[in-house]
């Protein structure tokens, strides 16, 4: 078996924005989220389906899937792949926004329905060691959570250092399929989780088109520019930064060696400075 990474784009979409594999998206909403009883899911309706390979040079870091249970409630799966500025305002309002949405001017307020967004980062973003955080509206005197139509689920892919034989619970189990599929050969023994099951399943490129697996790669080739590029544009910021730097040292006759030693630019490039 070779998997795909469930963090690229088109196997994200592959696996969980799946209507015809809907068993994979409710078994991961109802560990991760904790649904247990009459909380949980057993039916869910795609808002959004994708159709698999997505046009080449579509690619945004932001990957969604939006998806309502039996009970009405909406659930936001999204894949982040890199921090972006005021993350967490965006979040927010992205919730918001789905969440009036729901409704017209002049319906009535009763008929909006839960939001609940669950964020998986492939970045660290909030403080403590937690991987997988829960942030809720609470009354700051009771810690009561008496507003409960918003909730926010976070998995923070840096943090969850477990090994495959560490992971226990099903949530881990999930977590660890997300972050090292793409480096495994076969389907753990221990996954007995329909859901994760068909995952492991959907995401065996072995099972792909031959247009399913040019996007995937594509898509790669497309992440592996864009990190060349902010890996260029960081290091010319650097460069222009130590040239403005070393400038100031000339003008103040700091001695070449010093500067060279301080800034890391060759005493030629000083001279010319």
């Amino acid at each position: 078996m070779k998997f795909a990474d469930p963090k690229n784009d088109v196997a994200f979409r592959k696996i969980f924005g799946n209507e015809a594999k809907k068993v994979i998206l409710i078994s991961f909403l109802n560990s991760v989220l904790g649904l247990e009883g009459d909380r949980k899911i057993i039916e869910l309706y795609f808002r959004n389906t994708f159709q698999l390979p997505r046009v080449a040079g579509l690619k945004s870091s932001i990957i969604d899937v939006n998806v309502k249970d039996q009970s009405g409630t909406t659930y936001i799966v999204e894949m982040q792949l890199s921090e972006v500025v005021s993350f967490d305002k965006r979040v927010q309002y992205y919730v918001s926004k789905e969440y009036s949405s729901q409704i017209e001017k002049g319906d009535d307020y009763s008929k909006l329905t839960p939001v609940v967004l669950v964020g998986v980062l492939e970045f660290d973003y909030f403080k403590g060691n937690n991987y997988l955080t829960r942030h809720v509206i609470l009354n700051v005197e009771t810690l009561e959570n008496e507003l409960k139509d918003i909730n926010f689920n976070f998995i923070e892919l840096p943090k969850f250092k477990k090994e495959l034989n560490e992971c226990k619970t099903l949530t881990d189990k999930w977590i660890y399929f997300i972050k090292n599929a793409e480096n495994l050969e076969m389907i753990p023994p221990d996954v007995t989780d329909e859901g994760l099951k068909e995952a492991y399943t959907e995401s065996d490129k072995h099972n792909w088109t031959k247009d399913e697996l040019a996007s995937y790669d594509y898509y790669l080739m497309r992440e592996q520019d864009e990190r060349g590029r902010v890996e260029l544009a960081e290091k010319r910021e650097k460069e222009k930064a130590e040239k403005e730097i070393a400038k100031k040292l000339k003008l103040a006759g700091v001695a070449f060696e010093i500067i060279s030693s301080s800034t890391g630019l060759s005493i030629e490039v000083i001279e010319k400075l």
